[in-house]
This record gives structure tokens, C-alpha cells and sequence, in this order.
């Protein structure tokens, strides 16, 4: 179930292809190995309506959080993270060269008893996989 949610401030748009942003997340996160591939979900949100900082300078924000189901170890949530935060990050170094910029991400870990879920990806995936 790794979800992860993007808001980013409506002045990266032209500065950033969020559609690349989202497939380099995606990619980072399948590269770790602890993820079910199925369940992968990546998206951005566009937040028109942010302030930052003193509110004056043309500052840029990208914010993510990744939503996982329990399981892994802190060891193992660690190394992926640093994976993963290392490629955007890495992605993104022309925004930090040409402005002034935040970026974040944070996990957080669902609790099974009280998250629910119902998917048929990983049996397509499976199919798939089977008939290639």
C-alpha cells in the first residue's frame, strides 16, 4: 500500500514536469524492493494557495508523504526512504540552483486494524506476468 501524496506550490509549475517528479518517485520506490509493485501509488497535488516564509519572495515548496501499511523494520524504512528522497532530491537540484526551495518527505505508517483496502491490481499483475 505505499501511497505517496505530493503538494507542491502552483510556482513550479514551468520549473517542474510533474509528471516526470511522479515517475521518478515511482521508480525510486520499486528500486528499494519492499514494496509490492500493485500497490504503488504516486500522485501530486497542486496547492494554488500557499504562503511562505516572510510571504514575499518568490519561495517554491514541495512537500511528500508516503503512507505504508506495518511490516518493515526501521532499518529497512530507513535505507528505502534515503533511496527514495535521494533521487527527487537529485531530480530537483535545478530547482535549488535556480531558486529558493523546500523540499520534504515524510512517512507515516497506517495501522492495519484500521485501514482498509480493496485491490485487483496484483492479481492483473500476476496474470500478466504469467501469460509473458
Amino acid at each position: 500500500m505505499p501511497h505517496f501524496s505530493i503538494e507542491y506550490s502552483a510556482n513550479l509549475d514551468g520549473r517542474v514536469d510533474m509528471a516526470e517528479v511522479v515517475e521518478v518517485v515511482r521508480k525510486a520506490a520499486v528500486e528499494t524492493g519492499i514494496f509490492p509493485l500493485g500497490g504503488i501509488r504516486v500522485r501530486a497535488i497542486r496547492c494554488e494557495h500557499y504562503a511562505i516564509a516572510d510571504g514575499v519572495a518568490d519561495y517554491a515548496f514541495l512537500d511528500m508523504v508516503l503512507r505504508l501499511g506495518e511490516g518493515r523494520d526501521l532499518a529497512t524504512r530507513k535505507k528505502a526512504g534515503e533511496h527514495i528522497f535521494r533521487a527527487l532530491s537529485q531530480h530537483l537540484d535545478p530547482v535549488f540552483a535556480a531558486t529558493r526551495f523546500a523540499l520534504s518527505f515524510d512517512m507515516q505508517i497506517n495501522d492495519k486494524d484500521t485501514s482498509f483496502k480493496r485491490n485487483n491490481i496484483h492479481d492483473a499483475l500476476k496474470a500478466e506476468a504469467g501469460h509473458g
